[in-house]
């Protein structure tokens, strides 16, 4: 492995201000699932890594029926799968949860790490996207709130500026009348990156789809929204007809490219396949 110098933070700012002073190489350590990994292959050039795991707060999960669920940057994916509360409210996020890794991996990851890492095709970020997730971020001279949906600009590339850190991710409540479902493809059942990803998020009034989000993952630079798609089901019962022919407007929303795990055509063809099925799963709630 090649050389790197460790610095363990005591403090967000301490942790800021390191970032801002060591140069460009160099990385927060938390779960380092990725970035060990990345410094053995030599796949990242790394001259300092920042410890961030010794700072109180991070570990934190909270839950209000007005807030939603709250939890720090310190939360390892497994922490989080295993909690009822994710289980009842959050279906879809634990689908992503239990799909990403190993158990090893899962035990020491963190679902922070996994979206900083802003790969299209991270397990985690669908859900979040559809259920309208934000994305807290500290720095030295401020504090900001994004919604998830405009933390990514790009494959591996966030709005972070020099000297901020990701503390915590805040979910929106789930209420009593939504659905939710998370569908992920691969070339295996486990360990295995998506080649396609697909997340629901619906609520129903009085048999109506009164409002929906689709986030679809490993299918365009970023994950998408599917606007059009979710515009022909807002409004509708969400019959068999309307929610085929909206899984099919899907499919021309994303922008897929081809690459070892699978050609374009075929994501674009399981972009339509996954949504009706992720629709129809998140319906399976009112039944």
């Amino acid at each position: 492995m090649r050389r790197f110098d460790y610095h363990r933070a005591e403090t967000l700012e301490h942790a800021s201000r390191l970032l801002t002073e060591l140069g460009d190489d160099t990385f927060l350590f938390n779960g380092g699932t990725d970035l060990l990994v990345e410094i053995r292959e030599r796949l990242r050039r790394v001259r300092n890594v920042v410890d961030i795991k010794q700072i109180p707060g991070l570990s934190d999960i909270t839950y209000d029926e007005t807030r939603g669920l709250t939890f720090g940057a310190l939360v390892t994916v497994g922490r989080l799968e295993n909690l009822s509360l994710v289980r009842q409210r959050y279906p879809n996020l634990r689908s992503a949860l239990a799909s990403l890794g190993s158990i090893q991996v899962r035990n020491r990851a963190t679902v922070v790490g996994n979206i900083c890492r802003a790969s299209p095709s991270a397990d985690t970020i669908p859900p979040l996207v559809a259920d309208g997730a934000f994305v807290h971020i500290y720095s030295r001279t401020n504090m900001r709130v994004v919604p998830i949906c405009e933390f990514f600009t790009g494959p591996g590339r966030t709005v972070l500026a020099k000297g901020e850190i990701v503390t915590g991710i805040t979910v929106p409540p789930a209420g009593d009348n939504t659905g939710k479902a998370y569908l992920k493809h691969g070339r295996r059942k486990a360990m295995e990156l998506s080649t396609v990803g697909v997340a629901v998020s619906l609520a129903m009034d009085d048999g109506v789809c009164s409002d929906i989000r689709i986030a679809l993952g490993a299918v365009g630079a970023t994950v998408l929204r599917a606007p059009q798609a979710e515009a022909m089901l807002r409004g509708t019962r969400l019959d068999a007809e309307t929610v085929r022919s909206a899984a099919d407007r899907a499919m021309e929303e994303c922008t897929p490219i081809s690459n070892v795990r699978a050609s374009a055509d075929y994501r674009r063809d399981m972009v339509g396949v996954l949504t009706g099925r992720a629709i129809k799963q998140a319906l399976e709630t009112f039944a």
